[in-house]
C-alpha cells in the first residue's frame, strides 16, 4: 500500500512538473496566453515588401486597462495600404502616487488577421516602467502584409495594459530614459 501510495504521489508531482511545457505547447498551437515577442523578422519583411496602392484595408485601435491606468490611443483608426509602413501612438498615464510596472498584450479580430500583421517597433515587447502619476506616448510601427485575404477589410488591434503583479518599478529604471 505505502509503495503505490508513494508511486501515486511521485506521478502527480511529475504531472505537475509537466504542466508547465504542456500549458505552452498549447499556447503556442491556440495563439492565446502568450506574451508578445517581438518578430525578429518583421523589420526585415517591412523593408522587402511592396505596397499595395490598389487597396486600403481600415485598422481600428482599442485600448483597455486593468489597475489605476489611463490607456488610449491617439487615434481611433487609420486607412492603409498593406505593405505601408505606419506608426500609430498610444497615450498611457500612471493615475497612482507611486511608481508601477504594467504590460501590454494585444488581440487582432479578426483572429486570422494576426499572421498578417507584423509589428516592428511595439511598447508590448517588453513590461514598462511609469514613475509616480506619469505620462508617456509609446509608438507602435506596423505594416500589413500584402497578402492579407482579400476578404479582411478591417482589423481591429486592441490592448490591454494590466499591472504586472507583485513588482513595482524600480526607480533606476524610470530614471534611465
Amino acid at each position: 500500500m505505502f509503495a503505490k501510495l508513494v508511486l501515486l504521489a511521485a506521478l502527480m508531482f511529475g504531472f505537475g512538473f509537466a504542466l508547465v511545457p504542456i500549458y505552452k505547447a498549447i499556447c503556442e498551437v491556440t495563439g492565446i496566453g502568450l506574451l508578445t515577442r517581438k518578430d525578429e523578422r518583421a523589420e526585415q519583411f517591412a523593408r522587402n515588401t511592396q505596397v499595395d496602392s490598389t487597396r486600403k484595408v481600415v485598422v481600428e485601435f482599442d485600448a483597455n486597462s486593468r489597475g489605476p491606468w489611463q490607456f488610449r490611443p491617439e487615434r481611433a483608426s487609420i486607412e492603409v495600404h498593406p505593405g505601408e509602413l505606419v506608426t500609430v501612438v498610444y497615450e498611457l498615464v500612471n493615475n497612482e502616487p507611486r511608481a508601477m510596472a504594467g504590460q501590454a498584450i494585444p488581440s487582432y479580430a479578426p483572429v486570422n488577421s494576426a499572421a498578417y500583421f507584423h509589428k516592428v517597433e511595439c511598447f508590448c515587447f517588453k513590461q514598462q516602467d511609469l514613475a509616480a502619476n506619469e505620462a508617456r506616448k509609446f509608438p507602435v510601427v506596423f505594416v500589413v502584409d500584402p497578402k492579407l485575404p482579400a476578404d479582411i477589410n478591417t482589423i481591429t488591434l486592441s490592448y490591454t495594459f494590466f499591472e504586472v503583479g507583485g513588482k513595482t518599478a524600480s526607480a533606476a529604471g524610470i530614471g534611465a530614459r
